[in-house]
Protein backbone atom coordinates (compact mmCIF):
# COMPACT_ATOMS: atom_id res chain seq x y z
CA UNK A 1 0.00 0.00 0.00
CA UNK A 2 1.19 3.47 -0.01
CA UNK A 3 -0.19 6.14 1.80
CA UNK A 4 -0.33 9.59 1.55
CA UNK A 5 -0.16 12.23 4.46
CA UNK A 6 0.86 15.88 4.63
CA UNK A 7 3.64 15.93 6.61
CA UNK A 8 4.80 19.62 7.74
CA UNK A 9 8.03 18.97 9.83
CA UNK A 10 7.33 19.36 13.28
CA UNK A 11 3.55 20.36 13.09
CA UNK A 12 0.89 19.25 15.80
CA UNK A 13 -1.77 20.13 18.11
CA UNK A 14 -0.75 22.96 20.47
CA UNK A 15 2.82 23.76 18.63
CA UNK A 16 2.08 27.55 18.49
CA UNK A 17 0.84 27.80 21.98
CA UNK A 18 1.63 27.14 25.36
CA UNK A 19 5.05 27.27 27.47
CA UNK A 20 8.03 25.79 25.85
CA UNK A 21 7.96 23.55 29.13
CA UNK A 22 4.36 22.68 27.81
CA UNK A 23 5.52 21.79 24.34
CA UNK A 24 8.25 19.78 25.44
CA UNK A 25 5.93 17.50 27.77
CA UNK A 26 3.48 17.38 25.39
CA UNK A 27 5.94 16.20 22.71
CA UNK A 28 7.32 13.69 24.73
CA UNK A 29 3.99 12.30 25.45
CA UNK A 30 3.20 11.66 21.98
CA UNK A 31 6.65 10.12 21.04
CA UNK A 32 6.40 7.62 24.10
CA UNK A 33 2.44 6.98 22.68
CA UNK A 34 3.71 6.26 18.98
CA UNK A 35 6.62 4.10 20.79
CA UNK A 36 4.07 1.92 22.93
CA UNK A 37 1.18 1.95 20.22
CA UNK A 38 2.10 -0.87 18.88
CA UNK A 39 1.05 -3.11 21.57
CA UNK A 40 -2.37 -2.41 20.60
CA UNK A 41 -4.65 -4.14 18.14
CA UNK A 42 -5.22 -3.31 14.52
CA UNK A 43 -8.30 -2.95 13.52
CA UNK A 44 -9.70 -5.59 11.44
CA UNK A 45 -9.36 -5.22 7.76
CA UNK A 46 -9.11 -6.98 4.97
CA UNK A 47 -5.53 -7.58 4.37
CA UNK A 48 -4.64 -9.58 1.02
CA UNK A 49 -2.38 -9.54 -2.20
CA UNK A 50 -3.56 -8.15 -5.40
CA UNK A 51 -2.69 -9.57 -8.85
CA UNK A 52 -0.77 -6.92 -10.56
CA UNK A 53 -3.06 -5.61 -13.08
CA UNK A 54 -0.27 -3.86 -15.02
CA UNK A 55 1.98 -6.14 -17.59
CA UNK A 56 4.79 -7.63 -16.09
CA UNK A 57 7.77 -6.58 -18.19
CA UNK A 58 9.76 -9.37 -16.73
CA UNK A 59 14.19 -8.92 -17.74
CA UNK A 60 16.34 -11.23 -19.27
CA UNK A 61 17.91 -11.32 -15.91
CA UNK A 62 13.86 -12.32 -13.97
CA UNK A 63 11.97 -13.75 -16.60
CA UNK A 64 10.95 -17.59 -14.97
CA UNK A 65 13.53 -20.23 -16.04
CA UNK A 66 11.51 -22.90 -18.51
CA UNK A 67 12.29 -25.65 -16.06
CA UNK A 68 10.97 -23.63 -13.06
CA UNK A 69 7.03 -24.27 -11.99
CA UNK A 70 4.80 -21.12 -13.22
CA UNK A 71 4.40 -18.58 -10.50
CA UNK A 72 2.80 -19.56 -7.56
CA UNK A 73 -0.46 -17.94 -6.42
CA UNK A 74 -0.68 -14.45 -4.01
CA UNK A 75 0.78 -15.43 -0.76
CA UNK A 76 -0.91 -14.26 2.26
CA UNK A 77 -0.20 -12.22 5.30
CA UNK A 78 0.00 -14.08 8.69
CA UNK A 79 -2.94 -13.12 11.08
CA UNK A 80 -1.07 -12.22 13.05
CA UNK A 81 0.65 -9.39 11.27
CA UNK A 82 -2.50 -7.93 10.33
CA UNK A 83 -3.33 -7.75 14.12
CA UNK A 84 -0.11 -5.62 15.15
CA UNK A 85 0.06 -1.67 14.08
CA UNK A 86 2.43 -1.26 11.78
CA UNK A 87 3.48 1.91 11.73
CA UNK A 88 4.26 3.88 8.44
CA UNK A 89 6.42 6.14 8.95
CA UNK A 90 6.87 5.74 12.54
CA UNK A 91 7.28 9.70 12.99
CA UNK A 92 7.01 10.22 16.31
CA UNK A 93 7.09 13.58 15.20
CA UNK A 94 3.23 13.04 13.32
CA UNK A 95 0.20 13.55 14.67
CA UNK A 96 -1.78 12.19 12.08
CA UNK A 97 -3.01 9.04 14.02
CA UNK A 98 -5.79 8.80 16.86
CA UNK A 99 -7.05 6.21 18.93
CA UNK A 100 -10.06 5.16 18.51
CA UNK A 101 -13.34 3.72 20.59
CA UNK A 102 -12.07 0.55 21.03
CA UNK A 103 -8.44 1.89 21.86
CA UNK A 104 -6.60 1.13 18.59
CA UNK A 105 -4.33 2.91 16.77
CA UNK A 106 -5.59 4.41 13.59
CA UNK A 107 -3.82 6.37 10.96
CA UNK A 108 -5.10 9.22 8.70
CA UNK A 109 -4.92 9.42 5.29
CA UNK A 110 -5.86 7.86 1.76
CA UNK A 111 -4.59 3.97 1.16
CA UNK A 112 -3.73 2.92 -2.55
CA UNK A 113 -3.02 -0.74 -3.51
CA UNK A 114 0.51 -1.09 -4.03
CA UNK A 115 0.92 -5.31 -5.54
CA UNK A 116 4.46 -5.03 -7.98
CA UNK A 117 7.13 -3.48 -9.32
CA UNK A 118 5.06 -2.07 -12.08
CA UNK A 119 2.97 -0.21 -9.66
CA UNK A 120 5.95 1.30 -7.52
CA UNK A 121 7.17 2.37 -10.91
CA UNK A 122 4.38 4.62 -11.60
CA UNK A 123 4.65 5.67 -7.95
CA UNK A 124 8.12 6.86 -8.19
CA UNK A 125 7.62 8.62 -11.54
CA UNK A 126 4.56 10.64 -9.94
CA UNK A 127 6.64 11.71 -6.83
CA UNK A 128 9.23 12.96 -9.62
CA UNK A 129 6.52 14.68 -11.15
CA UNK A 130 5.07 16.48 -8.32
CA UNK A 131 8.17 16.92 -5.72
CA UNK A 132 6.65 13.63 -3.43
CA UNK A 133 9.07 12.28 -0.59
CA UNK A 134 8.66 8.80 -0.41
CA UNK A 135 9.56 6.49 2.63
CA UNK A 136 9.47 2.76 1.51
CA UNK A 137 8.67 0.58 4.65
CA UNK A 138 8.53 -3.33 4.96
CA UNK A 139 8.07 -5.16 7.85
CA UNK A 140 8.36 -2.01 10.03
CA UNK A 141 11.04 -3.69 12.17
CA UNK A 142 13.63 -0.93 11.92
CA UNK A 143 15.42 -0.12 15.36
CA UNK A 144 17.80 2.76 13.76
CA UNK A 145 15.02 5.36 13.48
CA UNK A 146 14.77 4.53 9.51
CA UNK A 147 11.28 5.02 8.75
CA UNK A 148 10.89 8.08 11.03
CA UNK A 149 9.86 11.22 8.86
CA UNK A 150 12.27 13.77 9.31
CA UNK A 151 11.41 16.72 11.22
CA UNK A 152 11.96 19.10 9.03
CA UNK A 153 10.29 17.83 5.45
CA UNK A 154 8.02 20.09 4.48
CA UNK A 155 6.61 17.77 1.18
CA UNK A 156 4.08 15.33 0.98
CA UNK A 157 5.11 11.77 2.26
CA UNK A 158 4.13 8.75 0.33
CA UNK A 159 4.86 5.72 3.08
CA UNK A 160 5.12 2.99 0.07
CA UNK A 161 4.18 -0.21 1.69
CA UNK A 162 5.56 -3.41 0.28
CA UNK A 163 3.73 -5.68 2.44
CA UNK A 164 1.33 -6.78 -0.62
CA UNK A 165 3.96 -7.49 -2.90
CA UNK A 166 4.93 -10.91 -0.74
CA UNK A 167 4.72 -13.19 -3.67
CA UNK A 168 7.39 -16.63 -4.34
CA UNK A 169 7.78 -15.74 -8.42
CA UNK A 170 9.24 -18.56 -9.47
CA UNK A 171 11.63 -21.35 -8.14
CA UNK A 172 14.48 -22.65 -10.15
CA UNK A 173 15.01 -26.15 -8.75
CA UNK A 174 18.47 -26.76 -10.84
CA UNK A 175 20.25 -23.80 -10.00
CA UNK A 176 18.73 -23.43 -6.73
CA UNK A 177 17.90 -20.29 -6.76
CA UNK A 178 13.88 -18.22 -5.95
CA UNK A 179 12.96 -15.13 -7.46
CA UNK A 180 10.62 -13.12 -5.00
CA UNK A 181 8.82 -10.35 -4.32
CA UNK A 182 10.48 -7.31 -1.37
CA UNK A 183 7.39 -7.54 0.72
CA UNK A 184 7.02 -11.41 1.48
CA UNK A 185 8.14 -11.68 5.28
CA UNK A 186 11.15 -14.01 6.50
CA UNK A 187 8.55 -16.31 7.81
CA UNK A 188 6.03 -16.91 4.57
CA UNK A 189 9.09 -17.33 2.69
CA UNK A 190 10.33 -20.32 4.65
CA UNK A 191 6.82 -21.60 5.11
CA UNK A 192 6.00 -21.71 1.48
CA UNK A 193 9.44 -22.67 0.53
CA UNK A 194 9.39 -25.84 2.93
CA UNK A 195 6.19 -26.66 0.99
CA UNK A 196 8.68 -27.66 -1.65
CA UNK A 197 11.63 -28.84 0.38
CA UNK A 198 13.93 -26.18 0.08
CA UNK A 199 14.55 -23.04 2.71
CA UNK A 200 16.61 -20.05 2.81
CA UNK A 201 18.72 -20.57 6.42
CA UNK A 202 18.42 -16.91 6.65
CA UNK A 203 16.87 -16.45 9.85
CA UNK A 204 17.06 -12.96 11.73
CA UNK A 205 15.66 -12.45 14.91
CA UNK A 206 12.95 -10.06 13.52
CA UNK A 207 11.85 -13.17 11.35
CA UNK A 208 8.33 -12.91 11.92
CA UNK A 209 7.95 -9.71 10.28
CA UNK A 210 10.78 -8.43 8.46
CA UNK A 211 10.53 -8.75 4.90
CA UNK A 212 13.50 -9.35 1.93
CA UNK A 213 13.42 -6.25 1.08
CA UNK A 214 14.40 -4.43 4.22
CA UNK A 215 16.96 -7.26 4.38
CA UNK A 216 18.96 -5.95 1.47
CA UNK A 217 18.15 -2.79 2.48
CA UNK A 218 19.97 -3.40 5.87
CA UNK A 219 22.77 -5.67 4.97
CA UNK A 220 20.86 -8.20 7.59
CA UNK A 221 22.13 -11.11 9.27
CA UNK A 222 20.67 -14.22 10.49
CA UNK A 223 21.51 -16.74 12.82
CA UNK A 224 22.58 -19.51 10.97
CA UNK A 225 24.78 -17.62 8.70
CA UNK A 226 27.97 -19.79 9.61
CA UNK A 227 26.07 -22.38 6.99
CA UNK A 228 23.91 -20.07 4.57
CA UNK A 229 26.03 -16.66 4.82
CA UNK A 230 24.12 -12.84 5.30
CA UNK A 231 22.33 -11.51 2.90
CA UNK A 232 25.60 -10.39 0.86
CA UNK A 233 25.77 -14.57 0.85
CA UNK A 234 22.48 -15.06 -0.51
CA UNK A 235 21.33 -12.69 -2.90
CA UNK A 236 21.82 -13.33 -6.81
CA UNK A 237 19.89 -10.88 -8.08
CA UNK A 238 18.31 -7.35 -7.06
CA UNK A 239 15.80 -5.68 -8.94
CA UNK A 240 15.43 -1.70 -7.39
CA UNK A 241 13.24 1.54 -9.06
CA UNK A 242 14.81 4.60 -8.57
CA UNK A 243 14.26 8.44 -9.77
CA UNK A 244 16.82 7.85 -12.59
CA UNK A 245 15.37 4.29 -13.20
CA UNK A 246 15.50 0.51 -12.34
CA UNK A 247 19.03 -0.63 -11.68
CA UNK A 248 19.42 -4.29 -12.03
CA UNK A 249 22.19 -6.55 -13.78
CA UNK A 250 21.99 -8.10 -16.92
CA UNK A 251 21.97 -12.11 -16.17
CA UNK A 252 21.43 -14.15 -12.87
CA UNK A 253 25.26 -15.03 -12.54
CA UNK A 254 26.56 -16.34 -9.14
CA UNK A 255 29.90 -13.91 -9.73
CA UNK A 256 30.41 -10.82 -12.06
CA UNK A 257 33.68 -8.70 -12.39
CA UNK A 258 32.28 -5.76 -13.95
CA UNK A 259 33.97 -3.23 -11.47
CA UNK A 260 32.28 -2.45 -8.38
CA UNK A 261 29.31 -4.53 -7.66
CA UNK A 262 26.64 -2.19 -7.50
CA UNK A 263 24.59 -4.94 -5.19
CA UNK A 264 26.84 -3.28 -2.87
CA UNK A 265 25.41 0.17 -3.84
CA UNK A 266 22.01 -0.99 -2.68
CA UNK A 267 22.55 -3.19 0.02
CA UNK A 268 22.61 -1.31 3.08
CA UNK A 269 21.13 1.99 0.83
CA UNK A 270 18.26 1.96 4.00
CA UNK A 271 15.85 3.62 1.20
CA UNK A 272 17.62 6.62 0.38
CA UNK A 273 18.26 5.51 -3.14
CA UNK A 274 15.03 3.54 -4.21
CA UNK A 275 12.60 0.60 -3.62
CA UNK A 276 13.65 -2.61 -3.91
CA UNK A 277 10.87 -4.40 -5.63
CA UNK A 278 12.50 -8.12 -6.66
CA UNK A 279 15.56 -10.36 -5.50
CA UNK A 280 16.57 -13.82 -6.34
CA UNK A 281 17.94 -15.98 -3.83
CA UNK A 282 20.10 -18.98 -2.93
CA UNK A 283 17.94 -21.61 -1.80
CA UNK A 284 18.97 -25.01 -0.30
CA UNK A 285 17.18 -28.33 0.21
CA UNK A 286 16.26 -28.94 3.81
CA UNK A 287 18.35 -30.02 5.98
CA UNK A 288 18.08 -33.88 6.78
CA UNK A 289 19.05 -33.58 10.52
CA UNK A 290 19.24 -30.93 13.29
CA UNK A 291 20.39 -30.94 16.96
CA UNK A 292 20.09 -28.36 19.59
CA UNK A 293 23.01 -27.92 22.13
CA UNK A 294 24.73 -26.19 25.41
CA UNK A 295 28.13 -25.77 26.72
CA UNK A 296 28.53 -24.05 30.14
CA UNK A 297 31.66 -22.49 31.19
CA UNK A 298 33.35 -20.92 34.19
CA UNK A 299 33.47 -17.24 32.52
CA UNK A 300 32.50 -15.30 29.69
CA UNK A 301 36.60 -14.76 29.32
CA UNK A 302 37.13 -18.53 28.37
CA UNK A 303 33.74 -18.62 26.28
CA UNK A 304 35.19 -15.97 24.20
CA UNK A 305 38.62 -18.21 23.75
CA UNK A 306 36.53 -21.75 22.72
CA UNK A 307 34.89 -18.95 20.09
CA UNK A 308 37.71 -17.96 18.83
CA UNK A 309 39.05 -21.49 19.23
CA UNK A 310 36.01 -22.60 17.29
CA UNK A 311 36.32 -19.81 14.15
CA UNK A 312 40.13 -20.27 13.35
CA UNK A 313 39.38 -24.11 13.03
CA UNK A 314 36.23 -23.16 10.92
CA UNK A 315 34.24 -25.39 12.59
CA UNK A 316 31.13 -23.20 13.59
CA UNK A 317 27.53 -24.62 14.18
CA UNK A 318 24.96 -23.32 12.23
CA UNK A 319 24.42 -21.27 15.16
CA UNK A 320 26.43 -20.68 18.34
CA UNK A 321 25.86 -17.36 20.54
CA UNK A 322 27.91 -17.14 23.87
CA UNK A 323 25.41 -15.78 26.57
CA UNK A 324 26.64 -13.79 29.57
CA UNK A 325 25.50 -15.01 32.90
CA UNK A 326 22.97 -12.33 33.28
CA UNK A 327 21.11 -13.44 29.82
CA UNK A 328 21.72 -16.91 31.17
CA UNK A 329 20.27 -16.26 34.58
CA UNK A 330 17.09 -14.21 32.92
CA UNK A 331 16.79 -17.46 30.19
CA UNK A 332 16.50 -19.74 33.37
CA UNK A 333 13.82 -17.45 35.12
CA UNK A 334 11.52 -17.92 32.09
CA UNK A 335 12.18 -21.66 31.94
CA UNK A 336 9.10 -23.37 32.68
CA UNK A 337 7.85 -25.04 35.70
CA UNK A 338 8.57 -28.64 35.61
CA UNK A 339 5.35 -31.18 36.89
CA UNK A 340 7.45 -34.10 37.41
CA UNK A 341 9.21 -34.42 40.48
CA UNK A 342 12.41 -37.08 38.83
CA UNK A 343 12.92 -34.07 36.16
CA UNK A 344 13.06 -31.62 38.96
CA UNK A 345 15.37 -34.05 40.94
CA UNK A 346 17.75 -34.51 37.80
CA UNK A 347 17.89 -30.25 37.16
CA UNK A 348 19.00 -30.30 40.71
CA UNK A 349 21.53 -32.85 40.05
CA UNK A 350 22.85 -30.90 37.24
CA UNK A 351 23.13 -28.04 38.83
CA UNK A 352 24.71 -29.46 41.92
CA UNK A 353 27.56 -30.85 39.40
CA UNK A 354 28.40 -27.98 37.79
CA UNK A 355 28.70 -25.71 41.09
CA UNK A 356 29.60 -28.20 43.67
CA UNK A 357 31.28 -31.00 41.86
CA UNK A 358 32.91 -28.76 39.56
CA UNK A 359 33.00 -25.11 40.83
CA UNK A 360 31.52 -23.24 38.75
CA UNK A 361 30.09 -19.90 40.13
CA UNK A 362 27.20 -19.07 39.68
CA UNK A 363 27.04 -15.86 39.14
CA UNK A 364 30.03 -16.03 37.21
CA UNK A 365 29.40 -19.21 34.49
CA UNK A 366 28.31 -18.40 30.78
CA UNK A 367 26.52 -20.73 28.39
CA UNK A 368 26.77 -21.12 24.66
CA UNK A 369 23.62 -22.33 22.65
CA UNK A 370 24.51 -24.65 19.89
CA UNK A 371 22.32 -25.40 16.36
CA UNK A 372 24.13 -28.47 14.20
CA UNK A 373 22.19 -29.13 10.97
CA UNK A 374 22.63 -31.04 8.17
CA UNK A 375 23.40 -34.60 7.01
CA UNK A 376 22.86 -36.85 10.44
CA UNK A 377 26.27 -38.34 10.15
CA UNK A 378 27.70 -35.34 9.20
CA UNK A 379 26.11 -33.31 12.48
CA UNK A 380 27.42 -36.09 14.83
CA UNK A 381 30.97 -35.51 14.01
CA UNK A 382 30.49 -31.92 13.75
CA UNK A 383 28.90 -32.16 17.40
CA UNK A 384 31.87 -34.49 18.81
CA UNK A 385 34.18 -31.92 17.33
CA UNK A 386 32.93 -28.63 19.13
CA UNK A 387 32.64 -30.41 22.50
CA UNK A 388 36.00 -31.19 22.49
CA UNK A 389 37.12 -27.97 21.51
CA UNK A 390 34.68 -26.69 24.10
CA UNK A 391 36.62 -29.06 26.64
CA UNK A 392 39.41 -27.86 26.02
CA UNK A 393 38.43 -24.65 28.00
CA UNK A 394 37.06 -25.78 30.30
CA UNK A 395 33.12 -26.13 28.81
CA UNK A 396 30.74 -28.96 29.82
CA UNK A 397 27.63 -30.05 27.77
CA UNK A 398 25.01 -28.74 29.26
CA UNK A 399 22.42 -30.19 27.44
CA UNK A 400 20.00 -29.72 24.15
CA UNK A 401 16.77 -28.65 25.56
CA UNK A 402 18.84 -25.99 27.25
CA UNK A 403 20.38 -25.26 24.11
CA UNK A 404 16.78 -25.17 21.99
CA UNK A 405 15.45 -22.92 24.88
CA UNK A 406 18.58 -20.80 24.51
CA UNK A 407 18.06 -20.24 20.42
CA UNK A 408 13.80 -19.65 20.49
CA UNK A 409 15.22 -16.95 23.71
CA UNK A 410 16.34 -14.81 20.22
CA UNK A 411 12.27 -14.59 19.31
CA UNK A 412 10.54 -14.09 22.61
CA UNK A 413 13.05 -10.77 23.70
CA UNK A 414 11.32 -8.06 21.29
CA UNK A 415 7.94 -9.38 23.11
CA UNK A 416 8.88 -9.23 26.64
CA UNK A 417 10.52 -5.61 25.45
CA UNK A 418 7.07 -4.83 25.03
CA UNK A 419 5.34 -6.26 27.69
CA UNK A 420 8.09 -3.92 29.31
CA UNK A 421 6.23 -1.08 28.30
CA UNK A 422 3.11 -1.63 30.16
CA UNK A 423 4.41 -1.20 33.16
CA UNK A 424 6.94 1.58 32.58
CA UNK A 425 10.27 -0.24 31.61
CA UNK A 426 11.64 0.78 28.51
CA UNK A 427 14.27 -1.37 27.33
CA UNK A 428 16.28 -2.18 23.85
CA UNK A 429 18.94 -3.48 22.41
CA UNK A 430 21.98 -2.72 20.40
CA UNK A 431 24.96 -4.46 18.36
CA UNK A 432 28.23 -4.05 16.77
CA UNK A 433 31.00 -6.31 15.58
CA UNK A 434 34.56 -6.19 16.88
CA UNK A 435 37.85 -7.78 16.21
CA UNK A 436 38.59 -10.71 18.88
CA UNK A 437 41.89 -8.76 20.34
CA UNK A 438 39.04 -6.43 21.17
CA UNK A 439 36.11 -7.98 22.70
CA UNK A 440 36.52 -8.53 26.26
CA UNK A 441 37.17 -4.76 26.52
CA UNK A 442 33.92 -3.81 24.89
CA UNK A 443 31.99 -5.70 27.11
CA UNK A 444 30.55 -5.12 30.30
CA UNK A 445 27.14 -4.67 30.40
CA UNK A 446 24.13 -7.09 29.68
CA UNK A 447 25.14 -9.03 25.79
CA UNK A 448 26.08 -11.92 23.79
CA UNK A 449 28.09 -12.73 21.27
CA UNK A 450 26.30 -13.62 18.64
CA UNK A 451 27.94 -14.23 15.43
CA UNK A 452 31.81 -15.18 15.57
CA UNK A 453 33.78 -14.93 12.16
CA UNK A 454 37.90 -15.23 11.30
CA UNK A 455 38.39 -11.48 12.02
CA UNK A 456 35.75 -11.10 15.07
CA UNK A 457 32.72 -11.43 16.46
CA UNK A 458 29.31 -9.68 16.75
CA UNK A 459 27.95 -8.31 20.40
CA UNK A 460 24.62 -7.48 21.79
CA UNK A 461 23.89 -5.06 23.87
CA UNK A 462 20.74 -5.20 26.30
CA UNK A 463 19.89 -1.90 28.59
CA UNK A 464 16.27 -0.96 29.92
CA UNK A 465 15.25 1.36 33.01
CA UNK A 466 11.62 2.35 34.28
CA UNK A 467 10.95 5.48 32.88
CA UNK A 468 7.99 6.44 35.34
CA UNK A 469 8.34 10.47 36.11
CA UNK A 470 10.73 10.72 33.86
CA UNK A 471 9.01 13.65 31.24
CA UNK A 472 11.32 12.85 28.14
CA UNK A 473 12.35 9.02 28.25
CA UNK A 474 13.17 8.55 24.78
CA UNK A 475 15.71 11.31 24.99
CA UNK A 476 17.46 9.49 27.73
CA UNK A 477 17.50 6.48 25.93
CA UNK A 478 19.17 7.67 23.01
CA UNK A 479 21.69 9.50 25.15
CA UNK A 480 22.53 6.29 26.76
CA UNK A 481 23.13 4.45 23.49
CA UNK A 482 24.82 7.34 22.32
CA UNK A 483 27.10 7.31 25.27
CA UNK A 484 27.08 3.32 24.35
CA UNK A 485 28.33 4.29 21.20
CA UNK A 486 30.72 6.44 21.61
CA UNK A 487 32.69 3.97 23.85
CA UNK A 488 32.37 1.05 21.75
CA UNK A 489 33.90 2.90 18.74
CA UNK A 490 36.81 4.10 20.97
CA UNK A 491 37.37 0.46 21.58
CA UNK A 492 37.90 -0.38 17.90
CA UNK A 493 34.11 -1.96 17.66
CA UNK A 494 31.91 -0.99 14.26
CA UNK A 495 29.19 1.52 14.30
CA UNK A 496 26.96 -1.63 13.62
CA UNK A 497 26.64 -5.46 12.41
CA UNK A 498 23.65 -5.47 11.01
CA UNK A 499 20.74 -3.47 12.43
CA UNK A 500 21.88 0.06 9.85
CA UNK A 501 22.56 3.18 10.44
CA UNK A 502 19.06 5.16 9.97
CA UNK A 503 19.28 8.06 11.66
CA UNK A 504 20.26 7.24 15.01
CA UNK A 505 23.78 6.11 14.09
CA UNK A 506 24.32 8.33 11.45
CA UNK A 507 26.37 11.21 13.20
CA UNK A 508 29.45 8.70 13.56
CA UNK A 509 29.03 7.64 10.21
CA UNK A 510 31.55 10.08 8.13
CA UNK A 511 34.09 9.08 11.36
CA UNK A 512 33.20 5.31 10.58
CA UNK A 513 33.86 4.89 6.48
CA UNK A 514 35.80 8.07 6.25
CA UNK A 515 35.25 11.61 5.04
CA UNK A 516 36.24 10.05 1.18
CA UNK A 517 34.03 7.21 1.57
CA UNK A 518 31.53 9.26 2.85
CA UNK A 519 31.83 11.75 0.24
CA UNK A 520 31.36 8.77 -2.05
CA UNK A 521 28.06 7.51 -0.95
CA UNK A 522 26.88 11.28 -1.56
CA UNK A 523 27.94 11.35 -4.84
CA UNK A 524 26.02 8.24 -5.72
CA UNK A 525 22.81 9.77 -3.88
CA UNK A 526 23.25 12.94 -5.72
CA UNK A 527 23.27 10.82 -9.05
CA UNK A 528 20.83 8.37 -8.81
CA UNK A 529 18.28 10.53 -6.31
CA UNK A 530 18.88 14.55 -7.32
CA UNK A 531 15.80 16.01 -5.90
CA UNK A 532 15.86 13.31 -3.07
CA UNK A 533 12.88 11.60 -3.59
CA UNK A 534 13.73 9.32 -1.25
CA UNK A 535 14.26 12.00 1.67
CA UNK A 536 14.38 9.68 5.36
CA UNK A 537 17.35 11.37 5.55
CA UNK A 538 18.79 7.95 6.78
CA UNK A 539 22.93 7.46 6.45
CA UNK A 540 23.68 11.07 5.06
Amino acid sequence: MAEAAAAAGGTGAGVGSGSAADRDRDRAGRRLRVLSGHLLGRPQEAVSTNECKAPRAASAATAAPSAAPAAQESGTIPKKRQEVMKWNGWGYNDSKFFFNKKGQVELTGKRFSTACHDDVVKIVNLACKYNLCIIPIGGGTSVSYGLMCPADETRTIISLDTSQMNRILWVDENNLTAHVEAGITGQELERQLKESGYCTGHEPDSLEFSTVGGWVSTRASGMKKNIYGNIEDLVVHIKMVTPRGIIEKSCQGPRMSTGPDIHHFIMGSEGTLGVITEATIKIRPIPEYQKYGSVAFPNFEQGVACLREIAKQRCAPASIRLMDNQQFQFGHALKPQVSSIFTSFLDGLKKFYITKFKGFDPNQLTVATLLFEGDREKVLQHEKQVYDIAAKFGGLAAGEDNGQRGYLLTYVIAYIRDLGLEYYVLGESFETSAPWDSLVEIVCLFFRVTQIYDAGACIYFYFAFNYRGISDPLTVFEQTEAAAREEILANGGSLSHHHGVGKLRKQWLKESISDVGFGMLKSVKEYVDPNNIFGNKNLL
